[in-house]
């Protein structure tokens, strides 16, 4: 059987107190929406219609091409909402899931337990609910005396008995495609909002003759929705002790997963050692037998195997194998650190490129350069890539020693071999194997401090 997707994700989300639309705030590094969308792809289903409305081209934007969209312009209510979807969906035979853009920590797993249950029933509605021993906010799931779901109140419209009931709808629900458009048209604002209830669907498809069925989530906080920038931090800490575990399922140690923050795109291999403190963001990936020790931050970088990285930044660049990183390095904008590199404390690279062997210590600047193999790079080793307008190159051979407090005034190429002595600003090229001495010479004056 055909499956088919609507997201719901058209709402203002007022309580956020943001411009960003509620959907487009991170859960641990994804949009929320993203995390709706990506539940639903991995479940196999065959289209997906997203329906937008405040701030729809910014939604729009985030999720591109990989779904369809559907506007609603008025917002009145998750029934009409759906509506949205008929055009694209009504004509098509099979099962279509509705779910949340607000909705991020719904797995795949559940999604495909539900879809299951649905078929296997040959229900017209099979609805996921949840229990908690705290239903404040939800809509309260009402069944007859055989078991049977015959409706769903919301807590506004809700008796003080009904408000006694633990048992809640997610509004995650599974529906005969061409039933639940028939449903929608029946649907009534009979209620304190004035407003389309999508819940009102399950009563009219059972007057319908519609088998409705419920299964149970096994993990209430799978259904949690976020309004609030309270709830929103519940779900990154959800999100985030889920994505530790899987890690660490998988071969990686957290020395203390309560203080590790690993987004949901990053890729670890097997025996990486995360120290506390450590942030892990974007499309980062770390190979095996890596170290990510204390306070580093890294942010879309590749770490190569069996490389340690010590209180560290490193964005958007690729580090080679075995290689020591910090502490405090900044490793930024498409920087390639080689193999067997060192780059030590306080050495910025930016968009540079340092081969297998290179050596940076500590007290450099190294921005739109090659450096190569086996060069060292002492203290306070500069290059002057910016002359206020535009951005040269430096270029740097292999096995070079550049001595400390060195200028390069790019654009300037130093061949093989060569030695810049300590204290030279280098202006000019220099030949493979020479001495480069680009200083004044030093002149004393006796007793002349004094006079100062």
């Amino acid at each position: 059987m055909k499956r088919y997707g609507i997201v719901l994700g058209a709402g203002m989300g007022t309580r956020m107190k943001s411009e960003v639309p509620k959907v487009l705030h991170e859960v641990m590094g994804r949009a929320m929406i993203e995390h709706a969308v990506d539940a639903l792809d991995a479940v196999g289903v065959e289209k997906t219609v997203v329906v937008t409305g405040h701030k729809a081209e910014l939604v729009e934007l985030c999720l591109g091409t990989r779904v369809m969209y559907a506007r609603q312009m008025e917002q009145l209510g998750t029934a009409h909402a759906v509506k949205m979807a008929e055009y694209l969906l009504m004509d098509l035979e099979g099962t279509t899931v509705i779910t949340y853009g607000d909705v991020p920590l719904l797995t795949s797993d559940t999604l495909e337990k539900l879809f299951i249950h649905h078929e296997k029933t040959g229900a017209g509605l099979t609805m996921l609910t949840a229990k908690t021993d705290d239903p404040t906010g939800y809509g309260r799931i009402i069944r007859n005396d055989f078991g049977k779901i015959i409706r769903i109140v919301e807590q506004k419209d809700a008796s003080l008995d009904q408000l006694l009931i633990k048992e809640i709808n997610s509004g995650v629900a599974c529906y005969n495609n061409k039933m639940l458009f028939k449903a929608l048209q029946k649907v009534k604002p009979n209620n304190q909002q004035q407003e389309y209830y999508l819940t009102d669907v399950v009563e009219i498809m059972a007057s319908m003759g519609q088998k409705i069925e419920g299964l149970i989530c096994d993990d209430f906080e799978e259904t949690l929705g976020v309004n609030d920038r309270i709830q929103l931090a519940d779900a990154n800490r959800f999100m985030r002790t889920r994505i530790n575990q899987k890690h660490m399922e998988n071969g990686a140690t957290l020395v203390d997963s309560a203080t590790t923050y690993i987004e949901a795109d990053v890729t670890i291999g097997t025996d990486v050692v995360i120290e506390p403190n450590v942030y892990l963001k974007g499309n980062t990936t770390i190979e095996k037998g890596t170290t990510i020790g204390s306070g580093s931050h890294l942010l879309n970088a590749t770490i190569g195997v069996g490389t340690y990285v010590q209180a560290s930044y490193i964005a958007n660049s690729k580090i080679g194998a075995h290689a020591m990183i910090g502490p405090f390095a900044h490793i930024r904008e498409g920087a390639v650190i080689g193999d067997k590199t060192r780059v030590g404390n306080f050495v910025e690279i930016k968009k540079s490129t340092l081969e297998d062997g290179v050596k940076s210590g500590h007290l450099a600047y190294i921005g739109d350069a090659e450096i190569g193999a086996r060069t060292n790079v002492s203290c306070g080793v500069i290059t002057a890539n910016y002359d206020g307008k535009n951005k040269f190159k430096t270029i740097v051979g292999a096995d070079v020693m550049i001595g400390s407090n060195v200028n390069l005034v790019a654009p300037v190429e130093v061949g093989d071999g060569a030695y810049i002595a300590a204290g030279s600003t280098v202006t000019k090229n220099v030949p493979t194997d020479a001495l480069a001495i680009a200083r004044s010479k030093q002149e004393n004056k006796p007793g002349y401090a004094k006079k100062l």
